[in-house]
């Protein structure tokens, strides 16, 4: 047989198989890319859906809340806004009505309801959450034997140089993301990782571990035995949402603190051990240092509060002796912006520990219940921890 003839014969079958991979895959639209920072910190927005009558921008938290976009010829909606204040916020489209995640966009808003997009809007100057040439820890995804048989599951980050010195101990930093956030937000949205990074480079934290949970134990559990994911308590004083903040504090200091402890070159000591959370995480790690002050010597609380009669009811040993307390907890440490529909409360217990003489620091910025505060939060107690 003829060798153009064998080639042929050779090439159709390969021929065919691409034809079909072809006819298998969806048409291919026009090449997108959304967002696009611009030098002057202006951000384009893009989104293709030619059969769309109406496209729009929300991004409220850099003041492109519902911004109309306009299609170009080919179907491409776009539009530009700002210059944006450099930070990293979320936003989405509103396509014919339809909230949709921008699909030209691998970053995401890890959340159990809401998904949006990332914009991450960089500083002229690089900001504290920056990636930077400087030596980095390592972030893994742990799991864990949880409540009822359950697998917990968190993030753990580790400081530059743990797996190079095999007789190194650190400390722990315990961080709770807030209501519907998942155990990625404190490392996708908060970028804690590179704020830890950062601030280890310059001397300005000591090198630790961060441990990262989920903290709806009641929604994992749920999944994972084939129940639907319950919905919020009524109420965040109310008698099912104490319930779950006990069933996360016996998670977290039952199960994920001795996991750690074993899987981790930890110092295993409440002196080593601090506890922070954002939002409901704030009133978790409030709740939990309290009902466990044996385990915890360092305790920051972003954007959350105790009522005063709940200090009064279920922590007067807290307050009843404030020298005794000032002298267990190595920082009590608490931040709010003013717009956050937190603060009077926020502040109220402020008061209340002033004049129960429990020592705190705080801090009060700008802006409202945001992971953009959060960040400033984490930058500024992570340098204050385990000195």
């Amino acid at each position: 047989m003829h060798f153009s003839k064998i080639f042929q014969l050779l090439l159709t079958p390969v021929a065919l198989c691409l034809c079909a991979v072809a006819l298998a895959q969806p048409p291919r639209g026009p090449f997108v890319v959304s967002p696009r920072v611009l030098p002057d910190k202006k951000v384009t927005f893009s989104y293709l859906a030619p059969g769309a009558k109406d496209v729009r921008l929300a991004g409220g938290q850099f003041g492109a809340n519902n911004v109309q976009m306009k299609k170009d010829s080919i179907g491409i909606w776009s539009v530009t806004v700002g210059p944006v204040v450099p930070d990293i916020y979320p936003y989405n489209f509103i396509v014919d009505g339809v909230s949709v995640m921008d699909p030209a966009n691998v970053d995401f808003f890890p959340n159990e309801r809401f998904k949006a997009s990332l914009v991450d809007v960089p500083g002229f100057t690089p900001l504290v959450h920056a990636m930077r040439d400087v030596p980095h820890g390592s972030v893994s995804y742990e799991y864990y034997p949880s409540a009822q048989g359950t697998i917990g599951s968190l993030m753990v980050y580790t400081p530059p140089g743990y797996d190079k010195n095999a007789a190194a101990k650190y400390p722990v930093f315990y961080l709770i993301s807030g209501t519907t956030d998942t155990e990625e937000t404190f490392f996708k949205v908060g970028r804690t990782n590179l704020i830890l990074d950062n601030l280890i480079a310059e001397g300005k934290a000591k090198p630790m571990i961060v441990v990262m949970p989920y903290g709806n134990v009641e929604a994992r559990i749920a999944e994972q035995k084939g129940g639907s994911k319950p919905a919020d308590p009524m109420g965040r004083e109310s008698a099912d949402a104490m319930a779950r903040m006990r069933n996360f504090a016996d998670d977290l200091t039952k199960n994920v603190i001795p996991y750690v402890d074993k899987a981790y070159r930890t110092i295993p000591s409440r002196e080593s051990r601090a506890i922070g959370g954002f939002s409901r995480g704030g009133g978790q790690t409030l709740r939990t240092a309290f009902w466990n002050m044996d385990k915890f010597a360092w305790i920051c609380c972003y954007s959350a509060y105790l009522p005063p009669s709940e200090m009064d009811n279920s922590f007067q040993s807290i307050v009843a002796n404030p020298d005794q307390t000032n002298k267990q907890l190595k920082l009590f440490w608490v931040g709010v912006g003013t717009e956050d529909f937190l603060y009077n409360d926020t502040a109220g217990f402020l008061n209340y520990l002033t004049g129960k003489k429990i020592a705190y620091k705080s801090m009060i910025t700008g802006g409202g219940h945001t992971w953009m505060n959060v960040k400033t939060y984490v930058a500024n107690t992570v340098p204050l921890l385990f000195k």
